[in-house]
């Protein structure tokens, strides 16, 4: 009776979730630099619109809108995914460093190994993820002990060591660049989202659509993992294959995410804390309504930032971050 109440209960906030998402998309539409009247806005989408109002909807908005949801959806499950394995309530893929090796890839990549334009936008989730991999990889190995396991304080850390050290690199590697590579890196610091381009999104699109089903078949392994070692072992999980497996796919959410949205923190921290809050630490009920809550996060933060300067508006990586760094020093006052 408890589980179908709570399915029934999850059923109702994904649908209040997608009512908050789909007001977010309207208002999104009709707000920026070059407004388009809202009253305008369902005429132009059934191809009615004039040559401006088609190129602003078409080719400006939706195409930020749909990259916006995307990436702080995958962003949400990753830091979900990472909070499960670590068994820490303060791991994030932007504070532990993951997003920062993701960074120091794509600037390498960027300013050293130039590719034809079209590649260039398919080539970047890959290189992210290789920098992201790696990054993941140190940092998981010294915050291990053995008969100890991953340590919730050391891990964050010393993500939080490794995300100073990779964005210094950046800075450095940006220092004799040229100032367009200069401007691209800097905007991706600062969390501008810049790959608002239809092909970003087909480029993006594979690994969420492979990825989200996958983490939703290994819930159940994911609950194990919470548990202590002994317990997850005793119920026959290979806790070390399982742990690799999950840590893959939470890189590769991640380095999908920022390969195309910039340096953005904090949501994968809020998201699933949210979740939880609201339907409990289940992973079956819990992590559906983490990547609606993320990716409604991440386009309301981008929507109200856009809108409050013109003509650049705040990059969403600060207005999240606006929003996420005191939350996130009250997790770490208030964690035992």
């Amino acid at each position: 009776m408890m589980q179908i109440d709570l399915i029934k209960k999850q059923r109702i906030i994904l649908t209040i979730l997608l009512l908050f998402i789909t007001f977010t998309v309207i208002i999104g539409m009709g707000l920026g630099y070059s407004s388009l009247s809202y009253n305008r806005i369902l005429p132009t989408l059934m191809g009615q619109g004039t040559f401006k109002e088609t190129f602003v909807l078409f080719s400006i908005r939706l195409p930020r809108i749909i990259i916006t949801l995307l990436a702080g959806m995958a962003l949400a499950l990753s830091g979900a995914i990472l909070q499960g394995i670590t068994r820490n309530d303060l791991a994030d893929p932007g504070i532990i460093g993951i997003n920062s090796g993701s960074g120091a890839a794509i600037a390498v990549f960027f300013l050293f190994f130039p590719v034809k334009a079209g590649a260039f936008v398919y080539f970047l989730p890959v290189v992210a993820f290789i920098g992201a991999f790696i990054t993941a990889c140190l940092i998981y190995a010294f915050s291990y002990k053995r008969n100890v396991g991953v340590q919730p304080i050391r891990l964050v850390l010393i993500g939080i060591g490794f995300s100073t050290a990779l964005s210094g690199l950046m800075i450095v590697l940006i220092s004799s660049a040229e100032r367009e590579k200069v401007d691209f890196i800097a905007k991706w610091l600062a969390g501008n989202i810049w790959g608002a381009d239809w092909p970003f999104i087909w480029a993006m699109l594979p690994w969420l659509a492979m990825l989200i089903p996958f983490s939703l078949y290994k819930a159940n392994h994911l609950n194990m993992l919470g548990l202590s070692e002994s317990v997850a072992i005793g119920v026959g999980i290979s806790v070390e294959k399982e742990r690799i497996i999950l840590l893959l796919i939470a890189v590769a959410l991640s380095a999908s995410a920022v390969s195309v949205a910039g340096s953005i923190a904090f949501i994968g921290l809020m998201a699933p804390h949210i979740a939880k809050v609201l339907i409990g630490s289940r992973n079956q009920l819990f992590i559906p309504i983490a990547i609606l809550i993320g990716g409604w996060l991440l386009l309301f933060a981008d929507t109200i930032g856009r809108s409050l300067i013109q003509p650049d508006g705040i990059p969403a990586g600060i207005m999240v971050a606006l929003i996420g760094a005191p939350y996130f020093i009250y997790l770490l006052l208030t964690k035992k």
